[in-house]
């Protein structure tokens, strides 16, 4: 699948695969970037691939779109207020606190996680790990197989 990417120098953003409802098969959400015809030409290629049952361009409708981030950040003294202040702002969540760092989780889309990476300083965060985008139809919009 990536190959197919690279090969006609197609760009993958985010790519994120796992199991479905149906144990025997995995949705893989791939995040491209081009023109109309490019989309169009990607989305050709991939219903070509044996593997593939079917591919969805939810930009053609209404959908709902997250990414996971990570980020470890230094926190100690007066910066650690500071960072627990920030990280309820964005909605995130200390899931490990050391007496030199704390790790935020957030979720969202990615504008607002970059938006969080802004707020802080960048010399404290220590360590950013982010999933990539993942996304479903609106309302009674479904991938049906």
């Amino acid at each position: 699948m990536v190959g197919l990417f690279s090969a006609r120098g197609y760009n993958i953003e985010s790519l994120t695969v796992a199991t479905t409802e149906d144990e025997s098969l995995s949705r893989m959400t791939i995040v491209t970037s081009g023109s109309d015809e490019v989309i169009e030409q990607i989305t050709k290629h991939l219903n070509r691939l044996i593997e593939v049952v079917k591919v969805v361009d939810l930009t053609e409708g209404s959908y709902i779109e997250r990414e996971l981030m990570m980020v470890k950040i230094r926190a100690v003294g007066k910066e650690r207020e500071e960072i627990k202040r920030t990280a309820d702002i964005f909605r995130g969540r200390i899931i490990d606190v050391t007496d030199k760092s704390y790790t935020v989780e957030l979720t969202g889309v990615h504008s607002k996680l970059d938006a969080f990476l802004d707020s802080i300083d960048r010399s404290a965060i220590l360590e950013t790990v982010r999933t990539g985008a993942s996304g479903i139809g609106r309302g009674e919009r479904i991938l049906r197989v």
